[in-house]
């Protein structure tokens, strides 16, 4: 009977109630589980099965990994980091609310880090979520307007609840590639949420665009209703550079 109702739950693709059936089966006959435990346990190792899997999932598609996440950041190295603020974002209600993020610092002060570890508390709680490097963005649009994708790439970031674009502004725009970031930034305004890591200050972003109304126009989106966040210090690198010892 087991053997019978194994195949059928292979068969109807239910993997957490067939990894865990024996060891079930085994607790319900130990401790007397009523037919109503018993169908409550099995059930529930389905569903956590379908909930690590989305969350892989989701991890995955966003271009994101599991070593930049909040329980290994190390608040004690840079004290203009207020704890308290990353992790109330880390909640993700700027999200619901459809409000942006700037992480603004000298490189090598966490911003990346801290993006991240945002994005894949985004993650947690089944936001999607897609994360790209400055150039990676801006190439990869390039790419999709040359094999005529581009309409279907853009579609696809503005349906996505979190937008990351880390090292923004590191070098100037020409006129297409401003073009591209106005498509993205306007089809989210006031939607959906992206976080823009920089390690130029907001005032320098407008010297980026070719044309000042094009840079009138996306500064106005993405700096609307936004939580600005100043990064000062020294590298974190620096603090495993060999100090050189005089003889």
């Amino acid at each position: 009977m087991v053997a019978e109702l194994k195949n059928r739950l292979k068969n109807l693709r239910l993997s957490g109630i067939l990894d865990s059936l024996d060891l079930r089966i085994l607790e319900a006959q130990q401790n007397n589980h009523s037919y109503t435990e018993f169908l409550g346990m099995i059930l529930s190792d389905e569903f956590e099965r379908r909930q690590n899997k989305k969350l892989t999932n989701l991890i995955k598609n966003a271009g994101l990994n599991n070593e930049k996440t909040l329980e290994n950041y190390d608040f004690t190295f840079n004290p203009s980091i207020n704890p308290i603020t990353i992790k109330e974002l880390a909640t993700c209600k700027f999200i619901e609310h459809g409000t942006n993020v700037f992480l603004i610092g000298p490189t090598g002060t966490g911003k990346t880090h801290l993006a991240k570890a945002i994005a894949h508390n985004a993650c947690r709680k089944f936001f999607t979520v897609l994360f790209f490097n400055y150039f990676q963005l801006f190439n990869q649009m390039l790419n999709s307007d040359l094999n005529n994708k581009l309409n279907t790439f853009i579609k696809k970031i503005s349906q996505t609840d979190l937008v990351v674009i880390d090292d923004f502004a590191f070098k100037k725009l020409n006129h297409q590639s401003s073009e591209y970031l106005y498509a993205i930034v306007d089809s989210r305004y006031q939607r959906k949420s992206m976080i823009f890591t920089s390690n130029k200050s907001i005032s320098d972003w407008p010297n980026i665009f070719p044309d000042p109304l094009m840079a009138n126009a996306i500064m106005d989106r993405i700096a609307h209703n936004t939580y600005q966040i100043i990064i000062k210090g020294e590298s974190y690198r620096k603090k495993f550079t060999p100090i050189d010892q005089k003889s």
